[in-house]
C-alpha cells in the first residue's frame, strides 16, 4: 500500500458526505461527544467530585458571554458579577458542597471602561462574601467580546454528595422555591411595555429574580441536620425545571409523575404574566433553585424545615428513557429548554 500523500487528505472525493455541524446535534449531542474524553466516574453531574484530604473536592466551571448571557440592555455590570458567581455557587449547592474559593477568568475588549470592571468585581465579591468563598485568583485576556469564566471549588463530606444518578422509585421530588420569575424579569427588561399592568413592587421582584438570583446553599445546613439519609438525588434548575426533571430521571433510569398544579409560582408572575406562568416555570430557566429526589421521610423533614419548598411529584418506577409525565397529561421534553447550539 502506498503512503498517504498530503494532497490526499486535503482533497476528499466528491462522494464524501459534508461535515456534521453542531447545530445538527444540539447541546445534548455535543455533550455526549466531549464527555467521551473525560473520566466516566467524574462527568455527568453539576460539578466534578474529587478526593480531598478532609472529604471530597468539588470543582465546577461556568462561563457567561456577552450577547448570550448578558447585555448592557438587561444586566448592569454589578449584576453580571453577581450572576456569574451565583451560577457557580448554585452548581456547588446542587452537589451538596460548601464553597471554598473562586478563580476568575475574564476576557475584555480594550475599550471596556475601568468602571465596568470595578462594578463587575464588586458584584462578584458581594455574592461570594455571604458564603465564605473568596476570589483567590484568575486570568485576564483581551477579547472581542466580554466574557466571565469562573471556576468554583467546594468540599463535601464523604457519602454526602448529591448526584443525579441517585433517584429511585418511591422518592418524592422536591423543589426549593418558585420558578419562572427570572424569565419574567428578562421579559420586562427586554419589553417593558409587556408589564404595563405590573405594580412597581411586582416589577422589582421579577427583575431582581433575573439580575440577582440566589444560590440555594441555605438548603445544605438543613439537609445536614437530617440524620444519615441513604442517598440524595438532585441537581439545580438553572436550565429550566423541565430540563432538570428529565435529566435527573434519565441519569437515574427512572420515570416520574409531576403535578403541574403544585409547581411553586410567585404571586407576581401569576399576576403580571398569567398566560405564560406555567410555561416559564417549566422552561424559563435561570431560577437557580434545587430539584431533589429524596426518600419520603427525608423529604418531609426538608419540607418542614425549609420555607417555600414544595413536593411537586414522585418517582414512580424504573425507565431507561427517563420519562417525566405531567398529571394533567403530556410528557416533559428538554427541547423547549435553553440550548446553546
Amino acid at each position: 500500500m502506498s503512503p498517504l500523500r498530503p494532497q490526499d487528505s486535503l482533497n476528499p472525493t466528491q462522494d464524501a458526505p459534508p461535515p456534521q455541524l453542531i447545530s445538527e446535534i444540539g447541546e445534548a449531542g455535543l455533550l455526549q461527544i466531549v464527555q467521551r474524553y473525560c473520566p466516566s466516574q467524574v462527568v455527568g453531574d453539576d460539578a466534578a467530585v474529587l478526593e480531598a484530604p478532609k472529604g471530597q473536592l468539588v470543582v465546577t466551571t461556568d462561563v457567561l458571554v456577552e450577547g448570550v448571557h448578558f447585555s448592557d440592555l438587561t444586566t448592569p455590570p454589578y449584576a453580571v458579577g453577581w450572576r456569574s458567581v451565583a451560577a457557580n455557587l448554585s452548581d456547588l449547592a446542587a452537589m451538596g458542597s460548601r464553597p471554598q474559593a473562586l478563580v476568575i477568568g475574564l476576557g475584555l475588549p480594550s475599550s471596556t471602561p475601568i468602571a465596568w470592571v470595578e462594578e463587575l468585581y464588586r458584584g462578584m465579591q458581594a455574592c461570594s462574601a455571604g458564603w465564605g468563598s473568596p476570589l483567590v485568583g484568575g486570568d485576564l485576556c483581551r477579547s472581542p467580546h466580554r466574557f466571565v469564566a469562573i471556576t468554583a471549588l467546594g468540599e463535601v463530606p464523604p457519602g454526602r454528595a448529591i448526584q443525579r444518578k441517585f433517584a429511585q422509585p418511591g422518592d418524592w421530588l422536591v423543589v426549593t422555591g418558585p420558578h419562572g420569575d427570572a424569565r419574567a424579569g428578562l421579559e420586562l427588561l427586554l419589553h417593558p411595555e409587556q408589564g404595563s399592568s405590573a405594580t412597581a413592587a411586582e416589577r422589582e421582584w421579577l427583575i431582581k429574580a433575573h439580575q440577582y438570583p440566589r444560590p440555594r446553599l441555605d438548603t445544605l445546613p438543613i439537609l445536614d441536620g437530617i440524620p444519615d439519609p441513604l442517598r440524595m438525588g438532585g441537581m439545580d434548575t438553572s436550565d429550566g425545571l423541565a430540563d432538570a426533571l428529565v435529566q435527573l430521571c434519565q441519569a437515574s433510569g427512572v420515570t416520574a409523575t409531576v403535578d403541574e398544579q403544585r409547581i411553586p409560582i410567585s404571586a407576581a408572575l401569576r399576576q403580571v404574566f398569567p398566560e405564560q406562568a406555567l410555561e416559564w416555570a417549566l422552561y424559563g430557566g435561570e431560577d437557580f433553585e434545587l430539584l431533589l429526589s429524596l426518600e419520603p421521610g427525608v423529604a418531609q423533614q426538608l419540607l418542614d424545615r425549609l420555607p417555600g419548598s414544595v413536593c411537586i411529584g414522585q418517582v414512580t418506577g424504573w425507565d431507561p428513557e427517563g420519562t417525566v409525565r405531567l398529571r394533567g397529561g403530556g410528557i416533559l421534553s428538554r427541547q423547549q429548554a435553553f440550548q446553546h447550539f
